[in-house]
């Protein structure tokens, strides 16, 4: 049994499996297909990722892959919790740039589907996090892009100061969400 709960940003969904839990702790379901497509997601995953925070404040992204690799994203967090972002960066979009978030945490064991079309970055919100998430397609250098994340024109608003930021030097250097547009490194739909 899941919740779908769909974000401002269309196609952006918090997903909360039921957890059965008694003395020992809890089990639940993360991924089902046959409740999914009831909800209308009929992806196929084809790649799990695994990422692991060891400090609060390591931020990782803004990434997407363009097509053929385009990637839906079914994000979790199996130890502590996230701020998770998705950035509209479909061209022809009427959200185009409009950014959503949600805390992801094991605590609460919610997870965010993050479709084609949007960046993806998130921040480690405690230290030693643990986020695992599913693709639908596989992971291709070529096709990999990254906005910043501190474009001022997409203006996410992080839980904490620039400077407390720990980040890859390839998020650091990444464009602005105009320069990678004026580069035709954004999806057109």
């Amino acid at each position: 049994m899941f919740s779908f709960r769909p974000l401002a940003l269309d196609g952006v969904i918090e997903i909360t499996p039921k957890r059965f839990e008694d003395a020992r702790g809890y089990f639940c379901e993360t991924y089902n297909a046959e409740r999914f497509a009831e909800a209308g997601i009929d992806l196929v995953f084809v790649q799990d990722n695994h990422s692991f925070s060891a400090r609060r404040g390591v931020l990782r992204g803004l990434h997407y892959q363009l097509a053929p690799r385009a990637q839906d994203k079914l994000v979790r967090v199996t130890r502590g919790a996230i701020l998770d972002v998705a950035v509209d960066v479909r061209a022809t979009s009427p959200t185009y740039g409009k950014w959503v978030s949600l805390q992801v945490s094991a605590a609460a064991g919610n997870q965010l589907l993050v479709p084609k079309g949007f960046a993806h970055g998130f921040i480690a919100l405690e230290d030693n996090t643990e986020v695992i998430y599913k693709v639908t397609n596989i992971y291709d250098r070529e096709c990999e892009r990254s906005l910043r994340f501190d474009d001022p024109e997409i203006g996410i608003a992080w839980p904490m100061l620039a400077d407390e930021f720990q980040l890859s030097d390839k998020d650091r250097a990444a464009p602005t969400l105009r320069e990678a547009r004026e580069a035709s490194e954004i999806p057109q739909s």
